[in-house]
């Protein structure tokens, strides 16, 4: 007889990021995507290697990854996912996604967050063909987004694989806006904040900032 864990539904998210550090918007960000996707987990996975900067974070990966741990912890079905940060050469996303789409149970939903201003530049990524056949696009859409901006390929795929709501039914191939409250905060405006000494109480977890001045990280 099958266990209740058995019938459980699988609904997995993947969001990737520099975390330079990780901060409020990020964990807002994730909130939402862990709600409106109803998503049983969650992997934050900070990029070992941006092969799309010009210039290397600022904190070594190994510090971001424990930075995302300390933002996370004591958040049931949350994990810190090291597997960029361990890999030693550029992360691809697609690789990142064909990975752990070969470690989920067959049927299991599986959805990645992008920003409204990497979908602009998604026909650039490595192999962004195979993106959706993959996993399912959760969009963080900001005010100022515009879709008539992007890439014709990909705005056929804006129009095309579009659901109005997350009902996890299919493993992949599916593109979906998330609703987001406007949080202007970032990275860089962050990083000078901590530089210059200023109050960042409230725009960073508490044990990450305590994890900042611990390490002396972005003087």
């Amino acid at each position: 007889m099958a266990t209740p864990a058995e019938h459980a539904p699988c609904c997995v998210g993947v969001f990737g990021g520099t975390f330079d550090p990780i901060h409020a918007a990020h964990l807002r960000m994730a909130d939402a995507f862990w709600q409106q996707c109803a998503l049983t987990r969650l992997h934050l996975i900070p990029a070992g290697q941006p092969y799309h900067r010009q210039q290397g974070p600022a904190a070594s990966a190994t510090q971001r990854l424990a930075m995302v741990q300390q933002a996370i912890a004591g958040r049931p079905g949350w994990l810190a996912d090291g597997r960029e940060v361990q890999r030693g050469h550029h992360a691809y996303t697609i690789e990142t996604l064909e990975e752990i789409r070969a470690e989920l149970p067959p049927g299991c939903t599986l959805w990645f967050l992008v920003g409204g201003d990497s979908l602009e530049n998604l026909h650039t990524w490595h192999r962004w063909h195979h993106l959706l056949d993959t996993a399912n696009l959760a969009v963080a859409i900001r005010p100022g987004f515009d879709p008539t901006r992007l890439h014709p390929d990909i705005a056929s795929r804006w129009q095309a694989a579009q659901v109005s709501d997350f009902s996890n039914s299919a493993p992949s191939g599916t593109i979906r806006a998330l609703t987001l409250p406007p949080v202007p905060l970032s990275a860089t405006e962050l990083r000078a904040r901590l530089a210059s000494g200023s109050d960042c109480s409230g725009l960073i977890a508490k044990p990450v900032l305590a994890y900042i001045r611990q390490h002396q990280l972005y003087r």
